[in-house]
């Protein structure tokens, strides 16, 4: 866990807080449906954390999820969230893809409208 404080124009972090990954028992995302930056991580206590946003929440959780996968192997739950944003494989998930989604949804609502001005006869 990080404090991040400003001190005139410098920008300043000190480590609170270190835990191992193999302690961490569950994350939970508090409520999947809306769009807010806190939750909960399980260890042998429950800590609230509040993420700088949503996005970076999730991926948060995705980078957890991937580094225990690649080392842990082990069950970890992550509740709370909404597996679109969640799972990698989904165009959603990624910050990085936000271009492709939204040039999508400019095609398909250009789509549309090509489609509602076109003459059936």
């Amino acid at each position: 866990m990080v404090k991040h404080w400003r001190v005139d124009r410098e920008e300043k972090y000190e480590i609170v807080e270190k835990w191992f990954l193999k302690d961490l028992e569950m994350i939970d995302g508090k409520e999947a449906d809306t769009d807010n930056p806190y939750f909960d991580m399980h260890f042998h206590k429950v800590y609230n954390m509040e993420a700088y946003s949503c996005a970076s929440k999730y991926t948060f959780a995705r980078t957890v999820s991937k580094l225990n996968a690649a080392y842990l192997k082990k069950d970890l739950k992550i509740v709370n969230f909404d597996d679109t944003y969640l799972n990698d494989d989904s165009i959603w998930s990624s910050s990085n893809r936000d271009f492709v989604v939204v040039m999508k949804v400019c095609f398909y609502a250009f789509s549309l409208l090509c489609l509602s001005l076109c003459r059936l006869t």
